[in-house]
């Protein structure tokens, strides 16, 4: 990346493809950020500068660049890719990670409790990504088997609900063909795989909206 593409980064300020840190607060969390821009669209991470677009720089370079190796290698499965370049402004160096959109989706949050954490960047935020989103991009890439289209009764009255309300959360599918959420979760999923349905992350919960009128 070159010096002026990392000051119109800064002067465009955050968004889905770029955030800002003062410093390296703990591997985990950059790794939560590294996560979150692999698993989307990619991005470039910033630090020593400030959510006001202020250039504060970074106090260690060696420790700074230690904890970002740890988190790309030692906190994400699999690990990621990316490249770091150092920048002065004015001796204050700020330090930039490139991360590239990944082709081995979804990347996870290496954690104590094996429970199985994943990230995705949704506006100028990294969320935590839902059960559906997490196998939404499972299947992105790779040898998957294309999903065949099945147009039963639980899928025509998913169709005629989202005619006349546009978007559907999992739980309101459970409640509306009669079924447990995990079951609503699962034919949900294989709609978005068939390219009938999109899902769209939110903080507190996805929804779904139609992409093909039948």
């Amino acid at each position: 990346m070159r010096f002026h593409e990392v000051t119109g980064c800064i002067e465009e300020g955050e968004g889905l493809m770029v955030e800002f840190k003062r410093k390296v607060s703990s591997p985990r969390k950059i790794a939560r950020e590294m996560i979150a821009f692999a698993n989307t669209r990619g991005g470039v991470i910033l630090f020593g500068v400030d959510d006001d677009k202020s250039i504060v720089g970074v106090e260690s370079e060696k420790a700074e660049l230690e904890d970002i190796g740890i988190a790309a290698r030692h906190l994400c499965d699999p690990p990621i890719e990316h490249k770091v370049d150092i920048y002065n402004f004015d001796e204050l160096d700020v330090i930039c990670i490139e991360i590239p959109e990944s082709e081995q989706k979804p990347h996870l949050l290496i954690d104590d409790n094996d429970d199985e954490k994943s990230f995705v960047r949704v506006g100028e935020k990294s969320i935590q990504a839902s059960k559906e989103m997490i196998r939404v991009l499972r299947h992105q890439y790779g040898a998957s088997e294309p999903v065949r289209l099945i147009y039963g009764e639980a899928e025509k009255r998913l169709f005629a609900y989202l005619e006349k309300n546009e978007r559907i959360t999992v739980k309101e599918y459970a409640r509306l063909i009669n079924v447990s959420e995990r079951r609503a979760s699962r034919l949900l999923v294989r709609l978005v795989r068939a390219g009938a349905l999109a899902i769209h992350t939110m903080e507190k919960r996805d929804y779904f909206t139609q992409m093909v009128r039948l």
